[in-house]
């Protein structure tokens, strides 16, 4: 689960970057308050990377989501980025369980085999 969560957060870190450069475009947003924002999100995103397998680093990761979401406000099409990195997240989440529990179980059939042989 772990790779293919970073995986995602590394995405997101690039794409809140891109959004950055986009919104210094607002005439209504300051430079400074684009790149504290987007900074600390980009920051976030990657400290994330570490924190997934902790004991609520995937809740976290779905606050990330909701936060890219919700930066659609401000750049519309982070509306649709959001989404899509928000079912990417889901997908890496599920389906890495799934390897994780997969990895396990082969793991522990190797085990047993060894010790039969």
């Amino acid at each position: 689960m772990r790779t293919l969560c970073a995986s995602t957060l590394i995405g997101e870190f690039f794409v809140v970057g891109f959004a950055g450069l986009v919104a210094m475009k607002d005439p209504g947003l300051s430079t400074a308050t684009v790149w504290t924002v987007s900074g600390i999100v980009m920051v976030l995103s990657v400290l994330l990377c570490g924190m997934i397998t902790r004991p609520g680093g995937v809740q976290l990761g779905w606050a990330l989501q909701i936060v890219l979401i919700a930066s659609g406000f401000f750049v519309t099409s982070m509306f649709f980025l959001g989404a899509v990195f928000a079912a990417l997240w889901w997908a890496s989440v599920h389906y890495g369980r799934k390897i994780d529990e997969a990895k396990a179980r082969f793991a522990a059939q190797a085990e047993a085999e060894g010790h039969a042989a």
